[in-house]
């Protein structure tokens, strides 16, 4: 990355604001932005649930408007920064697309593909490597994820609490 007045932290807020977004919606708060030439030119923000889609994570999308911006698939050049470890399918995306480098802030235990479970991103059995740098701002990256999943099971527990006290155990009928 060329020398500016902006850094990784600078990009990483702009995709937790991003994933803020998420979040406000009802969706996993996992934000990114690709940033070529000091600028961003891609951003979004998870879809999964709203869209109904499996493929609506938060890297596919700005991967998709990154190429729409350039013209090309190729994203040479690129940098691509989201508040979560990519998983193995936006892995993926990243090394056929060409990204340059991905900047992440949490590490994903369960799905994490640029390092925590394997890495994708830096295989040499690839034709493209990317150059990872993890954990930027990974305390405000996890805490919003661990926030959000906490205030879900809540609300789940609460809904069960509430469908409990409806159905009339001795009757066996809901009341």
């Amino acid at each position: 990355m060329k020398d500016t007045p902006y850094s990784d932290r600078d990009f990483m807020e702009k995709a937790i604001e991003e994933a803020k977004k998420a979040e406000k919606i009802g969706e996993v708060p996992i934000g990114a932005v690709i940033v070529k030439d000091n600028e961003v030119i891609a951003s979004a923000y998870n879809l999964r649930e709203t869209e109904q889609r499996s493929v609506a994570h938060a890297e596919l999308l700005a991967i998709d408007e990154a190429c729409k911006v350039t013209g090309s698939w190729r994203l040479t050049g690129c940098t691509l920064y989201v508040t979560l470890e990519p998983c193995a399918m936006c892995s993926g995306a990243i090394v056929l697309s060409r990204v340059e480098r991905v900047v992440y802030g949490a590490s994903d235990p369960k799905g994490g593909c640029a390092g925590t479970l394997m890495n994708l991103l830096d295989d040499a059995r690839f034709n493209h490597q990317a150059e990872i740098s993890r954990g930027v701002m990974k305390e405000e990256c996890g805490s919003m994820l661990s926030s959000f999943f906490r205030a879900l099971r809540e609300q789940r527990k609460e809904e069960k609490r509430r469908k409990k006290e409806t159905f009339d155990t001795n009757s066996g009928e809901m009341l």
